[in-house]
């Protein structure tokens, strides 16, 4: 593997990866860097998944290394998975007593490679798994943690290890030794999976209290330092559903990459025994295998959770003897194909079915109207069970009487890529059929497609299978342009290092306050300093918003100091996808199109709405998104000071994006400007805001370390009168007269007359005569002040204009909204 400083991306289980910094130490005392460490955990993968599949896994990661005894590296334990997770890593949401977390499944080979990737050294998995339909299983597996306290070692472990082992085989148990990798030994028994977490540990407690009772010189069972002098503690306590041990085969954090190794018994009782290194338990593996796998097997065999059988409900519903398609007996072993098949099928109503190669199996949607050919029109997809691997080829009749009876032919079939997999949520996939197919026809929208498919959502019966089937592009179209931004993948960039971003400036506890968010300096793609490196997100047209989260309540507030919460009702269960109790967060509420577009139109609708009950009628029929991207504190631990990567790495790992539809996390391009100006030209985007990646966070002032470049001019601008519109306007505002803020007050820059509705016109009309002053509050050329009313100049809003004049005027003003989230003293010349 090689160990260059350049990103690469890899194939591992047929899923694409990207790695950055492989030449990166995080084990100094040897030298380890991350490419060995992702070198081990694809050799040992084999071995060690077979004790991971199915368990819920936390991870503790190092992202700066290990460090050293003197001066350790920072260590972070996750439980929820962040935003910047893989689509592809297989997952599952568990209840607790009072919040839902989102686990990883460790179940291939790329999720342990995603994990070394983000310096995750440290797997710890329960003792239970879950079955297929992601409910806790009872426990397979029987552990007990033999951890020896001060003046006690391994050789004390060791003799406490053979006296539990003597116990377990009395209760008809077989055991096997891990040496941890720390300082103790685990010792791991099947069980037949019929007594529950709780049963379990009361019987690993009896054990541990029965060896403390007849051995109270050599062993403890009472977790007190103070008892623990010279002894080995007995804990037993790791067998309780909500304990993790760490994974047999994982490394461990410490100084040196050692390993949780399982073990012979005849090594345990070797007196040269010793805790074993990455190198060593490698070449002990490839030498004698793994001493721990009857154990796996036997847990599958007696009734654990083992991975579930995704052939069970196709082959329930067809009779071999009956039919002519496949029913295989098992699923195919997953050799990482990605083909596809469409088949025409003549059933009781005419069909298509769309099956993808995924995991050994081809998961599958019935299109009733078969793909969709223009961007514009989506088509319901409803899955239905997956089907096996050899029905890629599969055309004939199917025999009257039979499930899905009638005629199936090949419609179109070939190789696909995907981009997003999302179990049970989204995928999106580019299909390449055969020239003479149904995609290449000509009523189909071409050889090469892009599609996505999306969950509707429904909670019926009826509607829970529903997806919608999106064409994102075909051959001759532009392909981003027509693709909605909440489907778009994210552009794969390094992932940053946390480093200190979550060490502590202030005491933890205090509740959260409002911050005063950080400007933009206005600027064009050709001022932007290169020999920097620059992170480059997308501007979003809509209003600027700071989240605070106390203990899962959430205020949102917006630039000015003013609280907006009740004016989004939608937002109030946001603290859901976060993993964090506080938190103060950085973000613009847009507001979008059916195509999945900001509409700063359809955004002013609910700024202007102040009755609770149209703004909840409102809530459910246009909600807003919330677009996230800085986190400024998190559990009290300020992060103003730390750069903007540090940043954005804690805001991917505490904000879970998954777990509400109206929060996003959006993807910021890796310092490639001209690819982002382009990008959000072709997705009709305001423009690009370019963030110096070692920037710190400046409250409330406008940096040159972040800069907005905008793709068509707008300004935004304080309203100091109106004048009183003609014929159908009559009795209305027939224009707005616009200022800047300037050195000697205030400064005319013309007036706005287009781009508001009738409507406005006539609300404004009685607003804006309540504002009313005798005098104007500037100087304005006599045409245009002839009939003016004139106002108290307290309101902001915003124009889009087609230039400046040499005299300092828009030129064709064209009215865009109201920024009630700005004061004039914000005010400035963008351009």
């Amino acid at each position: 593997m090689a160990k260059d400083g350049d990103p690469t991306v890899v194939q591992v289980d047929g899923h694409r990866l990207r790695l950055t910094n492989l030449d990166k130490v995080l084990y100094p005392a040897t030298g380890t860097t991350k490419a060995d460490v992702l070198e081990y955990y694809a050799r040992i993968a084999p071995v060690m998944l077979p004790h991971c599949a199915g368990r819920p896994a936390t991870r503790k990661r190092w992202p700066n290394g290990v460090g050293t005894a003197e001066k350790p590296g920072e260590v972070f334990f996750h439980k929820n998975l962040g935003a910047g997770t893989p689509d592809w890593v297989e997952r599952v949401e568990l209840q607790h007593s009072d919040h839902t977390n989102t686990y990883p499944i460790v179940d291939e080979a790329a999720t342990l490679a995603w994990f070394a990737q983000v310096a995750a050294l440290e797997v710890h998995v329960p003792q239970w798994r879950v079955g297929s339909d992601g409910k806790r299983r009872n426990p397979d597996r029987l552990v007990l943690d033999l951890d020896p306290g001060e003046g006690a070692g391994l050789p004390e472990c060791v003799e406490v290890a053979l006296l539990a082992r003597e116990i377990l085989q009395g209760m008809g148990l077989e055991s096997v030794p891990v040496t941890s990798g720390s300082k103790g030994v685990h010792l791991y028994a099947p069980l037949r999976g019929v007594a529950t977490s709780e049963e379990v540990s009361e019987v690993a407690r009896e054990l541990a209290r029965t060896l403390e009772t007849d051995h109270p010189d050599l062993v403890v069972s009472n977790m007190k330092k103070e008892l623990r002098r010279g002894k080995v503690l007995v804990d037993w306590s790791q067998n309780n559903r909500n304990k993790t041990t760490i994974a047999p085969y994982s490394l461990r954090g410490r100084e040196h990459p050692m390993v949780a190794a399982p073990r012979t018994w005849e090594e345990l009782e070797d007196p040269g025994l010793r805790h074993l290194d990455l190198h060593e338990v490698l070449e002990r593996v490839e030498r004698e295998g793994d001493p721990m796998a009857a154990l796996a097997d036997a847990a599958d065999q007696a009734g654990g959770a083992p991975r579930r059988d995704r052939l069970e409900v196709y082959r329930a519903k067809r009779d071999a003897g009956r039919t002519p398609e496949p029913v295989p007996a098992s699923v195919a072993p997953h050799d990482g194909t990605l083909a596809f098949v469409i088949q025409e099928h003549h059933a009781s109503r005419l069909h298509w079915d769309l099956r993808l190669a995924h995991d050994g199996v081809l998961v599958s949607w019935a299109l009733p109207r078969c793909v969709p050919t223009t961007p514009r029109k989506n088509h319901l997809a409803v899955q239905t069970e997956d089907h096996p691997m050899e029905y890629l080829t599969f055309s004939g009749a199917i025999p009257k009487g039979e499930y899905g009876a009638g005629e199936m032919t090949v419609w179109d079939h070939g190789t696909y890529t995907f981009e997003k997999w999302r179990e049970g949520k989204e995928v999106i996939v580019t299909l390449t059929g055969q020239p003479d197919g149904g995609l290449a026809g000509p009523d189909g929208p071409g050889r090469t497609s892009r599609f996505a498919l999306i969950h509707t959502g429904g909670r019926s019966e009826a509607e829970e299978n529903h997806w919608l089937i999106h064409l994102m592009s075909a051959p001759g179209e532009d392909d981003a342009q027509d693709r909605p931004v909440q489907d778009r993948p994210a552009p794969e960039r390094p992932r940053p290092t946390r480093g200190r971003a979550a060490k502590e400036e202030g005491p933890r506890g205090a509740p959260p306050e409002f911050i005063s968010p950080m400007l933009a300096t206005p600027s064009d793609a050709q001022v932007l300093d290169r020999s920097a490196q620059w992170a480059v997100e997308m501007k979003w047209d809509g209003v600027r918003a700071v989240v605070l989260v106390d203990h899962g309540k959430v205020r949102i507030v917006g630039r000015s100091g003013r609280d907006v919460t009740a004016s989004y009702p939608e937002l109030a269960g946001l603290a859901d996808c976060l993993d964090a109790e506080t938190a103060v967060l950085d973000g613009e509420i847009v507001a979008l199109t059916p195509e999945g577009r900001p509409d700063f139109g359809l955004l002013q609708q609910r700024i202007q709405l102040a009755d609770q009950r149209q703004i909840t009628r409102a809530a459910g029929q246009n909600p807003v998104r919330l677009m996230l991207f800085d986190a400024l504190e998190v559990d009290g631990r300020s992060l103003l000071r730390r750069t903007y990567d540090e940043r954005r790495e804690v805001l991917e790992e505490v904000v879970d994006a998954g777990a509400h539809d109206l929060v996003e996390v959006p993807p910021a391009f890796d310092g490639d400007l001209d690819a982002a100006v382009a990008a959000s030209r072709q997705w009709r985007l305001e423009g690009v805001v370019a963030k110096r990646r070692d920037a710190a966070y400046t409250p409330g002032r406008r940096s040159r370390s972040w800069l907005k470049i905008k793709h068509s001019a707008t300004q935004e601008a304080v309203v100091v009168g109106w004048r009183p519109g003609q014929g159908a306007r009559e009795g209305k505002v027939g224009s707005l007269l616009l200022a800047l803020p300037h050195d000697d007050g205030l400064q005319y820059i013309g007036r706005v007359g287009s781009g508001f509705s009738e409507r406005e016109a006539t609300q404004w009309a009685r607003e804006l005569g309540r504002e009313e002053r005798k005098t104007a509050p500037l100087e304005v050329p006599r045409p245009e002040a002839r009939d003016a009313r004139w106002v108290t100049p307290r309101r902001v809003a915003e124009v889009e204009f087609a230039e400046w004049t040499s005299t300092g005027r828009l030129r064709h003003p064209r009215w865009r909204g109201w920024r009630p989230d700005k004061d004039p003293a914000d005010v400035l010349r963008e351009s």
